[in-house]
This record gives C-alpha cells, sequence and structure tokens, in this order.
C-alpha cells in the first residue's frame, strides 16, 4: 500500500512538471482523482505545486539560455502564443506572471520572463505564489 502512496506522490509531481512545459496535460484531473482517493491534501499541494514551479523554471532557463527563436522551436510555442504573452507582459510587466497558471498563456509567460531577462528570485516568487494558489483553490473547492 505504501509504493502505491509513494507512486501517487511521484506521478503528482511528474504531472505537474511536464505540464508546466509545453506538454498539453492537466495536472488538475491528477490532483483531484489522488485527493479523492484519500492521499493528504497538504503533501499533494506541496508536490504539486513544486513539480509545477520547477517546470515553469524549466521555461524560463530555456528562455535565458536559448532566447526567443530557438526557445518557440524547441518548445513548439506558436507565434501567436508568444505574441498573446509578449503583449501581456508589455501591458502588466512582470506581474503578469501571476497569470502563469492559466492555461495557453501561462507557459509562454514564463519562456518569456528568462528571455526578457526577468530576474530569478522575482520569478521564482510570483510564480510560486501564482501556482501554489491555483492548487490550494482547487482543493479547497474539493473539501466543500
Amino acid at each position: 500500500m505504501d509504493d502505491i502512496i509513494a507512486f501517487g506522490y511521484t506521478g503528482m509531481f511528474v504531472v505537474a512538471f511536464l505540464a508546466a512545459t509545453i506538454l498539453p496535460l492537466s495536472s488538475e484531473l491528477v490532483l483531484t482523482g489522488l485527493a479523492i482517493n484519500g492521499l493528504s491534501w497538504p503533501l499533494l499541494l506541496f508536490v504539486a505545486s513544486l513539480g509545477n514551479v520547477l517546470g515553469a523554471t524549466v521555461n524560463y532557463v530555456i528562455g535565458v539560455r536559448y532566447g526567443q527563436p530557438v526557445s518557440m522551436k524547441l518548445l513548439r510555442v506558436s507565434q501567436r502564443s508568444f505574441q498573446r504573452a509578449e503583449h501581456w507582459y508589455q501591458k502588466w510587466g512582470r506581474w503578469s506572471l501571476l497569470l502563469s497558471w492559466v492555461p495557453i498563456i501561462g507557459d509562454p509567460l514564463t519562456l518569456l520572463a528568462g528571455i526578457l531577462r526577468t530576474r530569478f528570485w522575482f520569478f521564482f516568487i510570483v510564480v510560486s505564489v501564482a501556482k501554489t494558489a491555483r492548487y490550494s483553490a482547487l482543493l479547497y473547492m474539493l473539501n466543500r
């Protein structure tokens, strides 16, 4: 039984990590399923948030390291998605990273933060708050 529980948390981490990249995965569905099946909600919150923030950090590092053209090709971000994220970033500044949890625009925003050399500590704190708040809200709604 302990192996199944450990697999649940490991799976949650992996799915949350990959969902923060450009892969079309839904970590919310996995989180919901595991929470409903009795896994510890605080531990799920921690594991999901950690995985999702680290996945977003990979996008950031790719942006810093490779810039826009290579990053877009590598992560398969469409020109349209990138332009939308760039518009948000220019309009709202680095605080637009609070939307890093939003499907479709969140991943390009984290990539753009790296390309535009947003300070890492700021990126990490804001993205951590945004992504943890999203999972917290979901778990709260499940508990109602």
